[in-house]
């Protein structure tokens, strides 16, 4: 699309991610030649988001009133087959389809199924015996497929033939339908558990664009003022400043494997202002902070097998907290 072309030139393209210049960089090389791709990186850093800012890049269009997505002039979905619905303009944001990796997720969530009563009305090849699946609905928009690596291999196969080919066989039926979409797959590359692995005729149609935590404390501080939620209380900002500082230092400390993400940061936000809140203070303190930091972030951590066998998580960040305290006196006190 021109359009797609045109925005994706623009300053402002994919402007609701802050830094990540070079992620942003790559995934607009790759969208300009109608690649797909698969976002690698931890979770809580804004792979969805980032998906997002690209359907609302895509042009508005005329449109028939389908969940598929249908040209008014060839219309092949079901639903339009039989009867001529209305035609609105659909803008990219209603045209973006998220798809949730998971073992149980089947093919026929993904691509659709012949139905067996309407195989026998219309004829089992017929497009009114097919009802399509959810990668349809993505049609002149944008499939979003989170956690590509935790569906099933058979999930994966199936996506093959879209991608490639843009058509898709059901059992020993080849149905015909628009797979026009732009693929988007994200993976965590620390995930191990309950994962698949992506084959390597799978990945050869993807090209991997490398997303990392926030580069800078103030993209990650701007982050968590966007989204996180707000109480009646003041939160200074050098406070803030150094609480997150802390997330970030458990973050890159070489006891750590499994890392907190941005959703802990926002989680010591919002926690704080909560703990000011109920001890009707209209300031958050620094025990307000503190007393937040086990229930947020012990969870979110998973230490080296090295350390994991010799102190709990909780063991881990009291003595991390303690000795971040000495340096920065805003943080001392709390029930830690």
């Amino acid at each position: 699309m021109e359009e797609l072309k045109e925005a994706l030139r623009s300053e402002d393209a994919l402007g609701d991610i802050l830094g990540q210049e070079n992620t942003k960089y790559q995934l607009k090389s790759a969208l300009l030649m109608g690649r797909h791709v698969i976002i690698l990186g931890p979770p809580g850093i804004g792979k969805t988001t980032l998906a997002r800012n690209v359907a609302k890049l895509l042009p508005e269009l005329e449109l028939n009133a389908c969940q598929y997505h249908c040209d008014p002039k060839k219309p092949l979905c079901p639903e339009c087959k039989k009867s001529k619905p209305k035609t609105k303009k659909i803008p990219g944001q209603e045209r973006f389809i998220r798809v949730q990796g998971s073992p149980d997720l089947t093919t026929e969530d993904l691509l659709g199924d012949i139905d067996p009563t309407k195989a026998l009305k219309f004829g089992p090849v017929s497009i009114e015996a097919f009802t399509p699946g959810k990668i349809f609905k993505a049609n002149r928009g944008v499939l979003f497929f989170d956690e590509l690596n935790r569906c099933p291999e058979k999930v994966q196969n199936a996506l093959l033939q879209v991608l490639e080919e843009g058509k898709a066989t059901i059992g020993s039926f080849t149905i015909e339908l628009p797979a026009n979409f732009i693929f988007i797959g994200t993976m965590n590359p620390e995930e191990s558990a309950a994962v698949e692995k992506l084959s390597d005729v799978f990945l050869d149609r993807c090209d991997i664009i490398h997303m990392t935590y926030p580069q800078a404390l103030e993209h990650e501080k701007s982050i968590v003022k966007a989204k996180g939620k707000t109480l009646d209380v003041r939160f200074d900002d050098e406070l803030l400043t150094i609480s997150l500082d802390f997330v970030r230092s458990i973050r890159e400390h070489p006891d750590v494997m499994k890392k907190p993400s941005v959703r802990a940061s926002i989680g010591i936000y919002e926690r704080a202002q909560a703990n000011a809140y109920l001890s009707s203070r209209d300031k958050v303190t620094s025990n307000d902070v503190t007393d937040a930091l086990i229930s947020v972030l012990s969870h979110r951590i998973e230490l080296k097998p090295s350390v994991k066998y010799l102190k709990t998580n909780e063991e881990f960040l009291k003595e991390r907290h303690e000795e971040y305290a000495r340096d920065h006196t805003q943080l001392k006190g709390g029930g830690l």
